[in-house]
């Protein structure tokens, strides 16, 4: 150690003594951030000191934009994840949301085959909904059958099970691009799965990472994943409910919600009246009005493509799409097979 160094260190623990002598401490700094010794030297110049309270639930460090203790109800939302400005959108699905037109959504019900998922996915839609509610595969699956063809002209959705933060934050981490929300009673479920769905300050979504980010899928996307998601994404609400139609304006009204869903099954279920009869079609008006009163987009089963004001539709499966095209193949050579006497294929008598 050199002679000059030990004179500076000799003289400030001195002053340390006659500080301690006299029973006081060293005066401490208005700036509760000032004290770290290490602050300007390492990465971390805000750091709270070593092993020190540093206070800052009730003092911001200077040049923060939020002072004063901290009130999440008066948080002051920072820049660092805003959309480019003048964005475009790049959800081919919310494009056609946007200007009104009508978008057909593929049921992928009971495969976790990516060919078969592929195969769909490109043969004309405008989404995939692949089903949550009432299938049982799990994600892992969903994610192999999106990952196989991001980029297909159906874009990826899905209904998943209930209103529910590890459903929803799971179908937008693997890249979904439309979300549907089944059996949404009140207009707090409702709020809650637009939650899930956005990222702040629109929403409480987590940023987990996850498919979505890849650039193979969406991180490559104009003005990123992360800052342009939120006004791509389409949020679907379903009304199957007798407590959800007594809701419906209220929820198609939620900020985020980009249509509501008349459920033509459910709503006879929960209901007991089946379509045509007053009863029903009172629930779905109801329905129809919420959507056009919040401004939003109906939507219905694709059997009502010709309903007045619906523009959003679920198609059937894929079981249901080979028969259709087999059928449409086939013509009068359709069920024509060979009939046998004998043998497993013989006509049963």
């Amino acid at each position: 150690m050199n002679y000059g160094f030990r004179v500076m260190a000799g003289m400030a623990v001195c002053g340390l003594v006659m500080f301690q002598a006299q029973g006081q401490t060293p005066p401490p700094s208005a700036d509760p951030y000032a004290n770290n010794a290490d602050a300007g030297k390492t990465k971390f110049p805000l750091a709270a000191p070593a092993g020190k309270d540093s206070g800052a639930i009730t003092t911001a460090p200077p040049g923060a934009v939020n002072q004063g203790i901290l009130d999440p109800a008066k948080w002051k939302y920072g820049p660092a994840y805003d959309a480019p400005a003048n964005s475009k959108i790049w959800n081919p699905v919310m494009i056609k949301m946007m200007k009104g037109e009508k978008v057909t959504g593929g049921t992928v019900f009971s495969t976790d085959s990516p060919q078969t998922y592929c195969a769909m996915a490109n043969a004309g839609y405008d989404f995939i909904w692949t089903e949550m509610q009432h299938d049982a595969r799990d994600w892992d699956a969903v994610g192999r059958m999106w990952k196989a063809c991001p980029h297909a002209r159906a874009v990826p959705g899905v209904r998943v099970a209930y209103t529910d933060e590890r459903e929803i934050q799971h179908a937008m981490d693997l890249g979904a691009l439309v979300i549907v929300i089944p059996t949404v009673r009140s207009v707090e479920e409702g709020k809650a799965a637009k939650d899930w769905t956005m990222f702040p300050p629109a929403g409480k979504r987590s940023q987990g990472g996850g498919q979505a980010f890849d650039p193979d899928m969406w991180g490559s996307v104009p003005g990123g994943y992360r800052n342009t998601i939120n006004d791509n994404i389409v949020l679907i609400e379903m009304i199957e409910t007798l407590d959800g139609a007594a809701a419906a304006r209220e929820i198609a009204g939620i900020p985020g919600v980009t249509a509501v869903f008349a459920a033509s099954g459910d709503l006879g279920n929960f209901s007991g009246y089946k379509q045509g009869t007053p009863d029903y079609e009172r629930l779905i008006n109801i329905v129809h009005d919420a959507a056009l009163g919040a401004g939003k987009r109906l939507c219905g089963p694709f059997a009502w493509r010709d309903r007045p004001d619906f523009t959003c539709f679920q198609n059937a499966s894929e079981t249901a799409a080979i028969a259709r095209g087999v059928a449409a193949e086939l013509g009068t050579l359709k069920d024509t097979q060979g009939k046998p006497e004998v043998g497993p294929y013989a006509e049963k008598k």
